[in-house]
C-alpha cells in the first residue's frame, strides 16, 4: 500500500545565498562545491503513484540498446538546450531560447532539484526540447531507437502555490451552481486536434453542449495572464487536465478523438442527468491534483526519471566547452520581475534525509495492456 503522505521532510536548511552587489539585480557565479557528504537515504519510504511506472515505459525504447554520447548529440539538431550534471552540480550549454521562459523555468526546476536531494542526481547528459509540438517522427526510426530528445512545458506559477489557489477556486462555487457545459480554453493552432475540437463549439445551428474559448497569448502577457488564471477557471463543471495517472470513468469522461462532438454532448447530458455520479468524478480528479501531484511528488518523478535516465548511458558525461554553470546565484541573481517573484518563490530552501519515494516497478503486459 501506498501512503498518501509526501515523501519527505526537510532536515536541513539550506543557507540564504547572495548576490555579488547585495541585491537580486546582478548576476553573479556559482558557490563552490561543498566537500560534505550527503546524507545516506533512509529507507522506508513510501511507494510513489501508480504513474511513475510510466518513466521505464518512456525509457523502454533504449533499454536494450543503452545510449551513446552519438545518440544524444543527435538531437542537438532540435534541441532547446544541453544538460549536463556532474557530481551534483549543472551545466547548461543554450541551443536556442525557447516560447517565453519555458527554458528558463526547466532549467531552474532542475537546479531545485539539486538543492532538494544533494550529491544524490547521478551524472547524466541530456537533451531538452521546450516547444510545443514533438520533434521527431516515429517512421524515421523504426529500426533503431530515436534520439534521446525530452519535452518539458513549464510556464505557469509555483505549483505549491497554485494548487492552493485552485482548490479555493473550486470551493468557490459549488458543483449544482457552476455552468452545465463542457468547457476548454487554450492555442488552437498547436496541433491539428485542437483546430478540430473548434467544431464543437457553440454556432447558430448546432450547440454540443461545448464552451470552447481561444486564448491569444499575445494579449495575456499584455494583460498579465489575467483571463488566464487556472485558479480561476472553476465555474464550469467539466475540463480536461491529461496526464497518465487518470483514469477514465474515476476521474475524468473520455472522449474519443473521431467523435469529439458527439461524446461531449452524451458527456454533458449524461452529467446533468446524474448530478452525483458526475460530481463524484469532478472530485476524483480534484483529489487526484491535490494529492497525487504535489510538489514532493513532482521532484521525486525528476529524480527518477532521471536516475533511471543515467543508468541508460554507456559513456561518462563531460562539461561540454560551450556549457555554462546554473544554480541559484546565477539565475536568481539575474532575473527580473515576475520571472525573479516566481523562482522565489518556488525555491527549495532545505534539503531532505527521507527520501524520494520508492519507485514501483514497470507494468507486466497484462496491467499495459488497459491503456
Amino acid at each position: 500500500m501506498r501512503s498518501n503522505n509526501a515523501s519527505a521532510t526537510p532536515t536541513h536548511p539550506i543557507k540564504p545565498f547572495t548576490c555579488s552587489s547585495g541585491n537580486l539585480t546582478v548576476a553573479t557565479t556559482c558557490n563552490p562545491p561543498s566537500s560534505a557528504m550527503p546524507p545516506p537515504i533512509q529507507n522506508r519510504n513510501p511507494t510513489c503513484p501508480d504513474y511513475f511506472r510510466w518513466i521505464h515505459e518512456d525509457l523502454k525504447p533504449w533499454k536494450s540498446t543503452g545510449i551513446s554520447r552519438q545518440a544524444v548529440e543527435l538531437a542537438n539538431r532540435t534541441a532547446t538546450f544541453r544538460l549536463v550534471i556532474l557530481d551534483g552540480r549543472a551545466y547548461v550549454e543554450a541551443f536556442h531560447r525557447s516560447f517565453q521562459t519555458r527554458d528558463l523555468f526547466t532549467m531552474w526546476g532542475v537546479v531545485q532539484l539539486l538543492r532538494r536531494y544533494p550529491g544524490r542526481v547521478p551524472d547524466l547528459d541530456l537533451m531538452f526540447d521546450c516547444g510545443d509540438r514533438p520533434v521527431i517522427k516515429l517512421s524515421d526510426h523504426m529500426s533503431s531507437p530515436p534520439p534521446p530528445l525530452f519535452q518539458v512545458e513549464v510556464n505557469i506559477k509555483p505549483w505549491k502555490v497554485l494548487v492552493k489557489k485552485i482548490k479555493v477556486g473550486n470551493e468557490r462555487l459549488g458543483w449544482i451552481d457552476r455552468i452545465p457545459y463542457a468547457y476548454w480554453k487554450g492555442n488552437p493552432t498547436v496541433a491539428p486536434t485542437r483546430g478540430d475540437l473548434l467544431r464543437c463549439n457553440l454556432s447558430r445551428t448546432k450547440d454540443w453542449n461545448a464552451r470552447l474559448y481561444t486564448v491569444d497569448w499575445t494579449r495575456e502577457i499584455q494583460q498579465g495572464f489575467k483571463q488566464s488564471n487556472l485558479a480561476n477557471q472553476c465555474d464550469h463543471r467539466f475540463y480536461d487536465f491529461f496526464t497518465r495517472g487518470l483514469m477514465p470513468g474515476h476521474h475524468y469522461w473520455p472522449i474519443r478523438d473521431d467523435n469529439k462532438c458527439r461524446d461531449i454532448k452524451f458527456a454533458v447530458d449524461w452529467g446533468n442527468t446524474h448530478k452525483k455520479e458526475a460530481q463524484a468524478i469532478g472530485k476524483a480528479g480534484s483529489r487526484f491534483i491535490q494529492e497525487e501531484l504535489k510538489m514532493d511528488y513532482v521532484y521525486d518523478y525528476m529524480f527518477h526519471f532521471l536516475r533511471e535516465y543515467a543508468k541508460l548511458l554507456k559513456y561518462k558525461p563531460t562539461k561540454p566547452p560551450k556549457a555554462k554553470e546554473i544554480c541559484v546565484e546565477s539565475m536568481a541573481c539575474a532575473a527580473k520581475g515576475r520571472e525573479r517573484d516566481y523562482m522565489m518563490a518556488s525555491m527549495v530552501n532545505a534539503s531532505y534525509d527521507l527520501g524520494p519515494c520508492d519507485l514501483p516497478p514497470p507494468y507486466d503486459i497484462w496491467s499495459s495492456s488497459r491503456f
